[in-house]
């Protein structure tokens, strides 16, 4: 049986998901020349071919990815050996870097965080906001630990487990003349002056797709990626906007903002917790994760009962 050592191993998955030896040198804090040499070393080992060169960088071969594959599986078994291992210590101490979209900061946040710094108050806690491209870059950059983003399909170096499966919500402010927590049948209400977010953002083509396909008319379209603003605009306009469940909780019965589920068909967002893939989560990352998703299951406990009194067979799409 052929025995790579470690740091061959990992020159490979550092190519692989970099594909390029001066950045995957860079990453691993070793010279071109060295990185090159592991990779040569592996390939003589094994026989075959793991890499391409090509003008647009460095491809594995059909050999090399599949290789690289169980190689981050075995490098993520040995991570969670050792967290294993430091879990015997008792304490959860330790960095926690984590990226969130603001769809999850507004109302699912503040009581995690309630819940978990005062039972972990050695984690050096770091939360960074943003859309997401953005996370998703971070966590492949390896300045994240893990971050929630939109379902996408996936990437050479991330790997991603389903979050949440989330209902989509039309919110407006009383201007618009919408029924409270009546579910909305977009086809049937009139043309929508809409916020949506940029043409680079997941939700904004799972939008334009469920336009086109069930008929709803839309009068004009304003692109802002600002959570905040969005929200701001739509309380004092006619202008609405779609956005997740777990974000508009707290705007229930207080008259600010009109929530409205989308019905017959419902809309709903996939949400995903991505990690590197050569990477294992931490004891604090999975506390984390667990208290987060048990927020979020109470979040949709909190709708289930708000909208549950309102039969689907009774769609109303305006105020009359």
């Amino acid at each position: 049986m052929a025995n790579i050592p470690l740091r061959q191993i990992r020159a490979v998955i550092a190519v692989c998901e970099e594909g390029s030896f001066t950045r995957a040198a860079q990453r691993e804090n070793a010279t071109q020349s060295g990185i090159s040499q592991h990779v040569a070393a592996v390939e003589r080992t094994l026989k075959v071919k793991l890499f391409e060169r090509t003008t647009g960088g460095i491809t594995p071969t059909p050999a090399g990815l599949r290789y690289y594959k169980r190689c981050v599986e075995a490098v993520g078994t040995l991570e969670h050996a050792a967290e294993e291992a430091r879990s015997f210590a008792g304490e959860v101490t330790g960095d926690l870097r984590i990226g969130l979209m603001p769809t999850f900061t507004r109302a699912v946040l503040a009581p995690v965080l309630d819940d978990f710094v005062p039972r972990c108050p050695e984690v050096r806690l770091h939360i960074v906001e943003g859309y997401s491209a953005l996370l998703t870059e971070m966590v492949l950059d390896d300045l994240l630990d893990f971050a929630v983003v939109p379902a996408f399909e996936g990437t050479i170096g991330l790997k991603s487990r389903m979050l949440v499966r989330d209902r989509e919500m039309m919110i407006s402010g009383p201007r618009a003349g919408f029924t409270p927590l009546a579910p909305l049948r977009l086809a049937e209400c009139p043309p929508l002056k809409i916020v949506v977010p940029g043409p680079d953002n997941i939700r904004r083509r799972n939008l334009e797709t469920y336009f086109q396909a069930h008929g709803v008319e839309i009068a004009a379209m304003l692109e802002m990626d600002a959570m905040i603003a969005t929200l701001e605009f739509v309380a004092r306009s006619n202008w609405v906007t779609i956005l997740p469940s777990v974000i508009s909780v707290n705007d229930i019965g207080r008259g600010e903002l009109i929530v409205n589920p989308i019905a017959d068909p419902e809309l709903h967002a996939e949400f995903v917790v991505v990690q590197p893939t050569r990477r294992t989560l931490s004891t604090q990352a999975r506390l984390f994760l667990q208290r987060f998703e048990a927020e979020v299951a109470h979040i949709h406990q909190v709708w289930n009962r708000a909208i549950a009194p309102v039969r689907p067979g009774n769609l109303r799409a305006a105020n009359s």
